[in-house]
């Protein structure tokens, strides 16, 4: 039995990686603002009301999984994120900012707060996007959240580096277009989909593959 962290556990994307985790009898936590009723059914401990862009609650909890996990943090998913499009003719600089808080800050964060639970075999899966890609952008707009996931596909790949003296390998994973709330339900497959491709990918994850950006489906993604 593994110990599961996931961020933005109580919907989407986030929820199905509960359940599947759940169903393989691993000890899942889920972190979020506000917790849903399947998540409670599945999810050892939940952690809600939680707003992961503020200092307190990032200390709370450290301090609440001191008290619940029992044994190390074997996996932490940083799932949670924030989606919005700027473009030249609508340029909101404020949304662009919450965009770098929640998407990248708040996963390195996170991360630093939870390293010490990690041991050697501990992985982290970041829940990046293929548009954090800069060689992959052929038609521009959508400003701070691009610019955030290239800036969390940064930070994971430097996580790797230097995590990897300790055995805790990282991953940036993009889950591929999926049918969320977040992009009003339009995508190519399903959330259940989504999060079977998340997960083979972090059971291949080693310490020689750590620091990676691959799509769900397998494929490796160009930086």
């Amino acid at each position: 039995m593994a110990n599961v962290v996931i961020t933005g556990a109580n919907r989407g994307i986030g929820l199905e990686l509960a359940k599947l985790f759940a169903a393989r009898g691993d000890s899942v936590t889920g972190i979020c603002r506000e917790t849903s009723e399947e998540l409670e059914d599945i999810a050892d401990q939940v952690i809600s009301g939680i707003d992961l862009t503020q200092e307190e609650s990032l200390g709370a909890i450290a301090t609440l999984l001191e008290q619940l996990l029992d044994g190390p943090l074997d996996l932490l998913i940083n799932n949670a994120g924030l989606f919005t499009n700027e473009t030249l003719t609508s340029m909101d600089f404020d949304a662009i900012q919450r965009q770098f808080d929640i998407n990248a800050m708040v996963p390195l964060k996170l991360t630093m707060v939870l390293l010490p639970f990690m041991t050697n075999g501990s992985k982290i899966a970041n829940i990046t996007s293929r548009m954090g890609s800069v060689s992959d952008n052929t038609s521009g707009s959508y400003y701070g959240y691009r610019a955030s996931k290239a800036a969390l596909n940064a930070f994971g790949k430097s996580l790797a580096m230097d995590l990897k003296p300790q055995g805790i390998a990282v991953a940036q994973l993009h889950p591929g277009f999926v049918k969320t709330r977040m992009v009003g339900f339009n995508g190519d497959i399903t959330p259940q989909e989504a999060a079977q491709g998340l997960a083979a990918r972090i059971d291949e994850l080693t310490l020689e593959t750590s620091g990676g950006f691959w799509h769900s489906n397998g494929q490796a993604l160009p930086w």
